[in-house]
């Protein structure tokens, strides 16, 4: 499932939410990992959150580089779609977008890490020192 919105706004992530409380069986728990915008900490957000307990939401630190690959996703966005394209119109744009995200789920590339987990603690652990 995705969605492209015109705006980010507090009322656009309260209708994104009731998306995911209709799709989502009754009987899960819903994780929900986000970045620190303001945005996702309103308080119309922090009251629907609060009427949808299984709902949990989980933000990511500031800075964070966890989230690199969804990052490499974006990156991958913008040298395959983006940076090769001119749209016209907002709605030009979101149709070219969904053309290729459809495309993408269809034949998906994965994201293989090169370190492993120790490799980039030790090297967080060499840069954190010097500092």
């Amino acid at each position: 499932m995705h969605e492209t919105r015109p705006h980010h706004r507090a009322v656009e992530f309260i209708k994104f939410l009731d998306t995911i409380d209709t799709e989502v069986p009754d009987h899960f728990d819903v994780h929900v990992v986000l970045d620190n915008s303001s945005t996702h900490k309103t308080p119309a957000v922090h009251r629907w959150l609060l009427r949808h307990p299984r709902f949990v939401f989980h933000f990511t630190p500031t800075s964070s580089s966890w989230l690199n690959l969804v990052e490499r996703w974006f990156a991958e966005l913008t040298r395959k779609l983006l940076q090769r394209s001119a749209h016209k119109t907002v709605t030009a744009l979101t149709a070219d977008l969904d053309h290729w995200i459809a495309t993408w789920n269809h034949d998906p590339k994965p994201f293989v890490w090169h370190k492993t987990a120790d490799q980039i603690l030790d090297g967080l652990k060499k840069y954190l020192t010097n500092l």
